[in-house]
């Protein structure tokens, strides 16, 4: 069980804190001859896998590297397109290394703010009034988990469907966002939150919620 990625988003939709708390990786690299037995794509500036998934490889997965040298985008560690490169006979045989590609501050913004707008569809659509909007999204290999404070601070972890207390840890990550953040007086509400002792004491409830699961009186 791990928990993933933890996001504070203001009542504008804008993110205001973000950690990677747990990357599982999911490489898989392999050597090809010509032809290549996948198609591939350009999608959003990188080459991903379209059509043809096996032995690890899914459709999705991006291109991350060719022989041993890291892809930047749609370019090899030299230059060169990487679609052009691999529709070359002359480059085969050749290593390639596929994967799920991280995401930039520019995409984490842009989800962040994506997900400010579901929720917001989500209380209107309810047909109980009141509705408090989205609290869960479950998939087969993570869940999204959601708690809305009375000031529209929204605090979101994602973390592996198996994982427990996440509801109480929402809760003591607001807790710690009072403690640390709020009562700094260097900080300006709904600005993005940089302080020490946020990071700390965040990271601390994340490795007590991982390995205890429900928080308790007094934790």
């Amino acid at each position: 069980m791990a928990i993933f990625s933890v996001y504070v988003v203001n009542k504008a939709g804008g993110l205001i804190y973000q950690l990677d708390h747990y990357a599982p990786r999911a490489d898989t690299e392999k050597t090809f001859s010509y032809p290549l037995d996948l198609v591939l794509r350009l999608h959003d500036e990188r080459v991903v896998v379209a059509f043809g998934q096996r032995d690890g490889i899914r459709v999705g997965h991006a291109v991350l590297a060719i022989n041993g040298a890291e892809v930047n985008g749609r370019f090899t560690a030299d230059g060169k397109d990487v679609l052009e490169f691999l529709a070359n006979p002359a480059n085969y045989p050749v290593s390639i290394r596929f994967g799920r590609h991280r995401l930039s501050s520019n995409e984490k913004l842009m989800l962040a703010s994506m997900f400010h707008s579901l929720f917001a569809i989500g209380s209107q659509l309810s047909p109980e009034a009141g509705s408090s909007g989205i609290e869960m999204l479950e998939t087969d290999t993570f869940k999204l988990h959601c708690f809305q404070t009375l000031t529209g601070i929204k605090f979101m972890v994602l973390a592996d469907p198996r994982q427990a207390g996440i509801d109480s840890l929402l809760r003591k990550i607001y807790e710690i966002y009072s403690d640390f953040a709020l009562k700094n007086p260097f900080y300006s509400l709904e600005m993005p939150i940089r302080c020490e002792l946020f990071d700390q004491n965040l990271k601390l409830a994340l490795e007590v919620a991982e390995k205890a699961g429900p928080f308790g009186p007094g934790s």
